[in-house]
């Protein structure tokens, strides 16, 4: 099966970008889905124009801020009482993923501490995610180039949350453009680490633009192996098109539709 692909709506906004607009042509692309970053006063109004064009809203934050997060313990009962509204609404929405981010750095505190932090927090409303079938996917982030300060920012950090908390509904957001600054070795990483991981995201390195030939990473064998990996979750696209969206959509569906990359793996073995 090929992968289900979705894209990242606030990468696309532009002051010339329709929104209803970009749902019913990437639906025709063939993408299943469509998400973004924090709720707004447009979100049940953007969630029906999705579901319009036959769209699932994949994926959202479930929780205030990637700076001020789990890793904090004193931020907690408002996280837990964020994810519950968030997770309430994924349930009434037939969104499956909620976003949670561990946050930046707290002084004086212990890699090992942030790490008891963030599980505590997530055993706290794990719960209520597996009940709902809520999938809760804490990001992971680059702390070099983006996001300076951000804790979780390697993948063997976030499993060791994880593996903490020990539920069937509390994974990773394997951002691949993200780990790829920090740690590379990305199909090793996503293989091993797959059991973790809930949901995905793309992007060109350097840059955070489109999945072309101009960046580093080659996105068909990295989709191949998440494919032959047996996942069968979301990957989200979130790049900033360096020119224009729609065409930058039909060309990340290609480079990431495993019927593509198999063809292409078929007429290079026709030539040795």
């Amino acid at each position: 099966m090929p992968l289900k692909q979705s894209f990242c709506y606030p990468m696309f906004e532009s002051p010339t970008t329709d929104y209803e607009a970009l749902c019913a042509a990437a639906a025709k692309i063939g993408y299943p889905a469509v998400e973004w970053w924090f709720r707004d006063d447009r979100f049940v109004e953007r969630v029906a124009i999705a579901h319009r064009h036959g769209l699932v809203v994949a994926s959202i934050c479930g929780h205030q801020s990637l700076t001020c997060g789990l890793n904090n313990p004193a931020e907690h009962d408002r996280i837990v009482a964020e994810l519950t509204e968030s997770i309430n609404l994924a349930v009434q929405h037939g969104i499956p993923n909620l976003i949670c981010f561990s946050g930046n750095r707290c002084p004086g505190q212990t890699q090992e501490q942030a790490i008891d932090a963030c599980a505590c927090g997530l055993s706290r409303i794990a719960p209520r995610a597996e009940k709902t079938g809520v999938m809760l996917n804490m990001e992971l982030l680059n702390s070099k180039v983006d996001h300076p300060g951000y804790q979780a920012d390697h993948a063997a950090w976030g499993v060791a949350v994880c593996q903490k908390v020990a539920s069937s509904n509390v994974k990773l957001l394997y951002d691949i453009y993200h780990m790829q600054i920090m740690e590379g070795d990305v199909i090793r990483t996503i293989r091993e680490s797959l059991k973790w991981i809930g949901h995905f995201h793309t992007a060109g390195n350097p840059g955070r633009n489109d999945l072309d030939d101009q960046q580093e990473l080659h996105y068909p064998a990295i989709c191949r192996a998440i494919n032959q990996a047996g996942y069968d979750r979301y990957l989200g696209h979130e790049f900033k098109p360096k020119a224009n969206p729609l065409a930058a959509l039909n060309a990340a569906f290609a480079w990431c539709t495993e019927p593509a990359t198999a063809t292409k793996t078929s007429r290079l073995e026709k030539t040795r």
